[in-house]
């Protein structure tokens, strides 16, 4: 019987995750990753509601430390991103180096088979190819797959998403139906270890120090106004800037060199091409030639069509049919034909 370490949250997702695992005959344990002390993802309520799962399923279950892998992957990623100029996705990178980086490997080493989450999302084995494919829930409104793309086959060799075919909803029932006392818990918004979505801040104080004032110009470089910080701004911002105009200012970009943020109208924020950099392919192995796909540049977007052109590097070229607004260096871009991740990387 193949061993299964579920990868719990105390949230509702992956304790139906672990009723669904267990009821396919799998031989199951639990296990929460403490990342970030008694704020972020983990905190002890969270462990004392996945605990209490893991018991009323029967599970053996684990307590995982790994916040100084958090901090050395996830931490420092998004506030070095931001120190440059860019505007990370620390999601995608703690899917990459922590659930199924470091957590996978723990489990491996535990004699375990398989890992598996909550996520909204399905990964199958395509014969013809011969890859492990992570294809779109079935709840296009849950849909995670956007924030899988840099799985690697190795990881998705491993991995099992028993979420793929079920809508919130339907996941919510399941836990009444159990007598999960998490049916009802809200999901956790925004970012882990940061609950108050003050990112400034958090950066401040992890760098100790306050960033630099700087100069709003306009696309001709002409100085506009005074800004707080590069930190503050993100691509296609409107609130928040301060400035008394006759027609809304937007974000166009931030210059690390210069400590400038460039703004200007809405409509200069609609572009059609993009490079991306740190690419991973899944459903192929890599890109030789020109190739139509859908693509996306934020999680929450509808894709759209695009061609994709081999560079230097490994990196990749898109180009949209359709201009695209606000695309924000630092986030990802992932590209899908029908149903299927194909790939992705960071927007440079």
């Amino acid at each position: 019987m193949a061993k299964v370490l579920i990868a719990m949250s105390g949230g509702v997702d992956s304790s139906v995750a672990a009723e669904i695992i267990k009821s396919q005959g799998y031989e199951t344990s639990g296990a929460i990753m403490s990342l970030y002390g008694d704020k972020g993802s983990g905190k002890p309520e969270d462990i004392a509601d996945a605990k209490r799962v893991a018991d009323s399923l029967g599970m053996p279950f684990y307590v995982f430390n790994f916040s100084e892998d958090f901090k050395k992957y996830v931490i420092t990623d998004f506030v070095e991103a931001y120190k440059n100029a860019l505007t990370p996705n620390p999601c995608v990178v703690c899917n990459k180096y922590i659930k199924f980086g470091v957590f996978l490997d723990k489990a491996v080493e535990l004699g375990f088979d398989y890992v598996a989450t909550g996520h909204y999302a399905k990964v199958e084995y395509n014969e013809d190819t011969n890859r492990y494919t992570v294809k779109k829930a079935d709840d296009e409104s849950k849909d995670q797959s956007y924030m899988l793309y840099s799985l690697t086959q190795q990881q998705l060799s491993k991995v099992l998403l028993p979420l793929g075919g079920y809508s919130k909803n339907s996941a919510r029932d399941i836990a009444r139906k159990v007598g999960f006392d998490n049916a009802d818990k809200h999901d956790s918004q925004d970012i882990c270890f940061i609950p108050d979505g003050e990112y400034a801040a958090f950066i401040e104080r992890w760098c100790g120090k306050k960033f630099e004032k700087g100069e709003f110009v306009n696309k001709a470089g002409e100085f506009i106004a005074e800004h707080k910080g590069l930190i503050n701004y993100t691509i296609g911002q409107r609130k928040g800037l301060g400035i008394a105009a006759p027609a809304p200012y937007y974000v166009l970009k931030k210059d690390a060199e210069t400590n400038k943020v460039i703004l200007g109208s809405n409509d200069d924020l609609f572009l059609d091409t993009l490079e991306a950099t740190d690419v991973n392919f899944i459903s192929i192995e890599s890109l030789t030639e020109p190739m139509k796909v859908k693509a996306k540049v934020r999680y929450k977007q509808k894709e759209t069509d695009a061609t994709i052109y081999p560079i230097e590097n490994g990196d990749v070229k898109v180009v949209f049919d359709v201009p695209q607004r606000a695309i924000t260096p630092g986030q990802s871009v992932v590209f899908y034909d029908g149903d299927v991740v194909l790939g992705g990387g960071i927007i440079k």
